[in-house]
């Protein structure tokens, strides 16, 4: 789906700073030494960035080949179907973006592979629009088809078998475009804030 990457996902040099800051906050869930897979990769902004052992990076498009970084090993398939792994290999199952381009059926599959592929206690970490945040612009994404808010997809995760470990209903804005320049150097101090303007993303992590 190249065409969707030129449209909606051109690669922003910007955006390679903000994920050194995001990766940063989300260490805290990921151990240096775990083996982790980022499904949906894409730009492979969070596996270029993550500190692990082991990164994997998927994604259906062969962007992900051209965008790893030389210690990320790209693949390029489908994150429904993830028989190239071995049950228990990954510590971590990272996906941004991903869960409301996905049909329920779709999303039903992935969680399932996630939960086979990942160690006892590991963890998946999501970061997704939250349509309570952004009931306006949610579909401005001509891609998305599933509605999620924060407490919609803490509650299908949980049904799915997976125990709540952190939920931050207001993460980040929608969209890490600016119109206004080079903001990266407040991205720190808006994941320390309590305050969030325009938030529109949440981050929710559970384990299995």
């Amino acid at each position: 789906m190249s065409n969707y990457f030129e449209t909606r996902l051109a690669h922003n040099a910007n955006r390679t700073k903000i994920w050194q800051h995001l990766c940063n906050y989300l260490q805290r869930w990921i151990s240096t030494d775990a083996e982790v897979l980022e499904l949906g990769a894409g730009w492979c902004d969070f596996s270029n960035n993550v500190k692990a052992k082991r990164v994997v990076a998927m994604d259906l498009d062969s962007t992900v080949d051209r965008a790893a970084a030389a210690h990320v090993e790209p693949v390029i398939g489908d994150c429904t179907d993830l028989g190239k792994f071995e049950d228990g290999t990954f510590d971590v199952v990272f996906a941004s973006n991903l869960l409301e381009h996905l049909d329920r059926d779709s999303s039903n599959r992935l969680l399932a592979e996630a939960k086979r592929v990942l160690r006892p206690g590991g963890r998946l970490i999501l970061m997704q629009p939250n349509f309570r945040l952004n009931p306006g612009r949610y579909f401005d994404d001509f891609t998305h088809v599933a509605i999620f808010t924060d407490q919609s997809l803490q509650d299908y995760l949980v049904a799915e078998g997976w125990k709540i470990d952190a939920v931050k209903a207001k993460f980040m804005p929608l969209t890490l475009k600016s119109k206004g320049g080079n903001l990266t150097f407040v991205v720190p101090w808006y994941l320390r804030s309590p305050i969030k303007p325009l938030a529109g993303q949440m981050l929710v992590v559970a384990s299995r």
